[in-house]
């Protein structure tokens, strides 16, 4: 497994544990609260993407950390990588916040969610066509068409209130930022003309 994967995979799985052992009140400090709760601090723009809120949830989150997340640095390095996860984990975080002050809503969010969402797109970007097994049903697509659908779907879950406690608008903060920062990238529209990646 490359390094920096290695390592986000570690400290999560350190954060969850250290967490249910001491009974400390992680959320309290580190999750990312709503900027007029009174509890939001800078930090937890990234702190709450370390955070989980049951096993679940972590084993989730780090499955898809190690299947986008390895490719993605392989293909990159750890450094490209790392700056790429980071990004998305940040737009997931702006965009929930948005969303939480427009619609009044004052609960923390937690998990990684945010950040696998941009290195979904970022892999669909770059290997779009590598074949992606679905569940239900249990049919294969290439990587951009699953990428979309799954954007898609996250959308609809937003829009419509659906599947209450999921914050499918980081979701799909995390997407807008990977897709973002590789347009950016590769120098294509909105940001010019340069270099493929």
């Amino acid at each position: 497994m490359p390094p920096f994967t290695q390592t986000l995979i570690i400290a999560n799985i350190a954060v969850f544990f250290l967490t249910q052992l001491t009974g400390f009140r992680a959320i309290d400090w580190f999750a990312l609260w709503p900027t007029s709760s009174g509890f939001f601090m800078p930090w937890q723009l990234v702190s709450y993407a370390f955070l989980h809120a049951n096993l679940a949830h972590l084993l989730f989150n780090l499955f898809g950390l190690w299947m986008f997340g390895s490719e993605l640095e392989r293909a990159w390095g750890w450094r490209r990588f790392a700056t790429f996860y980071f990004i998305c984990i940040l737009t997931a975080a702006a965009v929930q916040l948005i969303v939480m002050t427009v619609l009044g809503r004052d609960a923390p969010m937690v998990g990684a969610s945010g950040g696998l969402f941009g290195l979904l797109i970022g892999f669909a970007m770059v290997f779009p066509n590598r074949k992606m097994l679905l569940l239900l049903p249990p049919i294969s697509l290439p990587a951009w068409l699953f990428a979309t659908l799954y954007g898609l779907l996250e959308l609809t879950l937003g829009v419509t209130a659906s599947a209450n406690g999921v914050a499918h608008f980081a979701h799909l903060g995390g997407l807008a930022g990977g897709w973002m920062t590789l347009r950016h990238w590769r120098g294509q529209f909105p940001f010019g003309r340069n270099r493929h990646l």
